[in-house]
């Protein structure tokens, strides 16, 4: 059996799945062109690469593996119709996404950013007047995996959390819940709003103007989910008008975000280029989710594989 990998690991990750599994054949670092694609039972991808053409030409595909959370560039509809199981690293981004956010949210908090701009001029002034997160309120919208995280973090440094999810079911971590009728009424009272929402038809443009004029002044805006949650010139506009005070943005709507979009000369906006999730430890995690998948793959067991995506949902 082929499992062909449309990435590059390293020596010693594949020297542990030949070990692991020494029944399977394993094509590491191959390219879409290969002709390993039309004989592969097995597909491991971030997902970008598998588009209609490869589908057509994998007549032997019976399980795609994506080292990603995300599964919106891929075919689904397609996938669906040929009823392929695709699993993706669902939670291994919780741990560097999580101390990313909460390292901008202080910075955010203590005015870090003039610390640092004073050291260049080599000014010695203690003006500076940060503020606590402790008794502040935030609202995490997309309380799974990554939103339980950041949500524990905060509830370390004394924030009531509130959760924000379609249905307003419970979610751990958070100590109130809202769904997604509730936001607009929930927003003037939170201190930080976070967005880790994947893309689906449901989030997309969730946040219009209204939401954004109903955040405080004061208010920090983090998205690190992903850039089709509102027009990007309509967040351009709320932050021109003061409404939230700062944003800290780490996917856009197009990516690479173009060198003459306004979001990089904004001072009030910090502009992370998708690299929230970016950790030593990322292949690690991702076959710690693989390997015990593939063995229940080998015996007959698909059905009970963890991080199944529903190709309607997107997620």
């Amino acid at each position: 059996m082929d499992v062909l990998f449309l990435f590059r690991i390293r020596e010693h990750h594949e020297e542990m799945l030949e070990k692991e599994f020494p029944g399977v054949h394993f094509l590491f670092d191959r390219k879409t062109d290969d002709p390993a694609i039309e004989t592969s039972e097995i597909i491991v991808t971030y997902g970008v690469d598998i588009d209609e053409n490869v589908l057509d030409r994998a007549k032997n595909l019976k399980w795609i593996m994506v080292a990603s959370a995300g599964v919106e560039q891929m075919p689904l509809g397609r996938i669906a119709e040929m009823d392929i199981p695709v699993t993706n690293v669902r939670g291994i981004h919780k741990t560097p996404m999580a101390e990313t956010m909460l390292a901008h949210i202080l910075a955010y908090k203590k005015k870090l950013r003039d610390v640092y701009d004073q050291q260049e001029r080599s000014e010695w002034k203690q003006k500076i007047r940060g503020t606590e997160l402790l008794d502040s309120k935030a609202l995490i919208l997309g309380p799974g995996a990554i939103g339980g995280e950041v949500g524990r973090l905060l509830q370390a440094f004394g924030v009531r959390t509130f959760g924000c999810n379609r249905s307003g079911r419970p979610a751990e971590y958070m100590d109130e819940m809202v769904s997604f009728d509730g936001l607009l009424e929930a927003l003037p009272e939170m201190d930080t709003v976070i967005s880790v929402l994947p893309s689906t038809p449901e989030t997309k443009g969730l946040l219009g103007r209204d939401h954004f004029a109903a955040m405080k002044d004061t208010a920090l805006f983090l998205n690190f989910g992903r850039g089709d949650l509102y027009e990007e010139k309509v967040l351009i506009e709320a932050l021109e008008n003061g409404r939230p005070a700062a944003a800290v943005l780490d996917v856009f709507e197009t990516e690479p975000l173009p060198a003459d979009n306004p979001l990089w000369k904004m001072e009030n906006v910090t502009v992370s280029p998708h690299i929230s999730s970016h950790s030593g430890k990322y292949i690690d995690r991702s076959l710690e989710i693989f390997m015990p998948n593939l063995r229940a793959y080998l015996e007959g067991k698909a059905d009970q594989m963890e991080n199944r995506v529903d190709p309607e949902r997107g997620y």
